[in-house]
């Protein structure tokens, strides 16, 4: 019996078929558009992470022998209260490695120094901005607050994220000591806004701003003998990656004045402030801007020391 033979037409109209059909779910869009070269492109890398995972112990930080310089009250005290008294008193944070600060007090005769240190390790949780540039945020919006001038730059601009719940007014407080409140919040970026550790910015500053200035707040007086040129409030140099230096005198009582100096630095992703304050017994002089403020720069500078070894 003779086969029937094969037909080449079947399996060529077969594989037209096939090859239709492939076509049809490889292809594009409804509107025929070509695919999103996105779609397999590699993703994009995250911004590069801040230096610091953790903080200094802030009570730690300063020196004894550095204390007792900056608060010569101190001296005056029985051993057992002086150890007590240089010891800090620290701040209440939800996170050491987040947030962290310590505070000193020595009462003379003629005068009380108070001395704080706070540390702050910014974390950046959106993957397109490192947590250096978001540091550089909070430290701007940190100056906006004083009369320092702040000079416009590449990371100056501070985000929507960073703006959010800022507070409108000075973020001046009037005392040094800490605070009941605690000085950080579980999760969040950043807590700057609303920190008791905020360098004053209420009272007429050191400089030489006038009265009518952009300086905010009632009881503040300008520093009296003379000018102040180099003394004002202004941007510093060679201090970590940014820093700035305020002054502010403010009346104490119906007599006595007192002056805080605060020096305010980034380094990475961690920005320390260092607040130094006099107040000298009613009557007194008023406290001398040079030697607080020398003072003040010399604990910030050992402090950018110590977080870069």
């Amino acid at each position: 019996m003779q086969r029937k033979a094969y037909v080449p037409g079947a399996a060529a109209l077969l594989a037209a078929l096939v090859t239709g059909l492939t076509g049809c779910t490889s292809g594009g869009g409804d509107d025929g558009s070509a695919p999103d070269a996105k779609a397999n492109g590699a993703p994009a890398s995250a911004a590069p992470p801040g230096r610091y995972r953790t903080l200094l112990e802030p009570c730690g930080s300063v020196e004894r022998n550095t204390l007792k310089n900056l608060l010569p009250g101190v001296l005056t005290l029985p051993q057992d209260q002086q150890q007590q008294v240089l010891g800090g008193t620290p701040a209440v944070t939800y996170d050491t490695d987040r947030r962290a600060a310590c505070s000193w007090k020595g009462q003379a005769p003629d005068s009380s120094h108070q001395l704080r240190v706070d540390f702050e390790r910014v974390v950046s949780y959106d993957p397109a901005v490192s947590d250096d540039t978001r540091a550089q945020e909070v430290f701007t919006k940190k100056q906006s607050a004083t009369s320092v001038p702040v000079i416009p730059g590449p990371e100056a601009t501070v985000s929507p994220t960073a703006s959010a719940g800022a507070s409108t007014g000075p973020g001046a407080t009037p005392d040094l000591e800490v605070q009941a409140g605690k000085t950080g919040r579980p999760g969040g970026e950043a807590e700057e806004s609303e920190s008791p550790e905020d360098p004053p910015s209420s009272g007429q500053p050191s400089g030489d701003a006038s009265p009518g200035g952009s300086a905010e707040g009632a009881g503040g007086s300008p520093s009296p003998g003379g000018s102040t040129t180099g003394l004002e409030p202004r941007v510093l140099e060679g201090l970590g990656d940014a820093a700035f230096i305020d002054d502010v005198l403010d009346r104490a009582g119906s007599t006595a004045q007192r002056r805080t100096v605060s020096v305010v630095f980034r380094t990475s992703n961690v920005i320390v402030t260092v607040v130094y304050a006099e107040q000298p017994a009613p009557a007194a002089e008023v406290p001398d801007s040079k030697e607080l403020q020398e003072k003040a720069q010399s604990v910030a500078r050992r402090l950018a020391e110590l977080f870069d070894e």
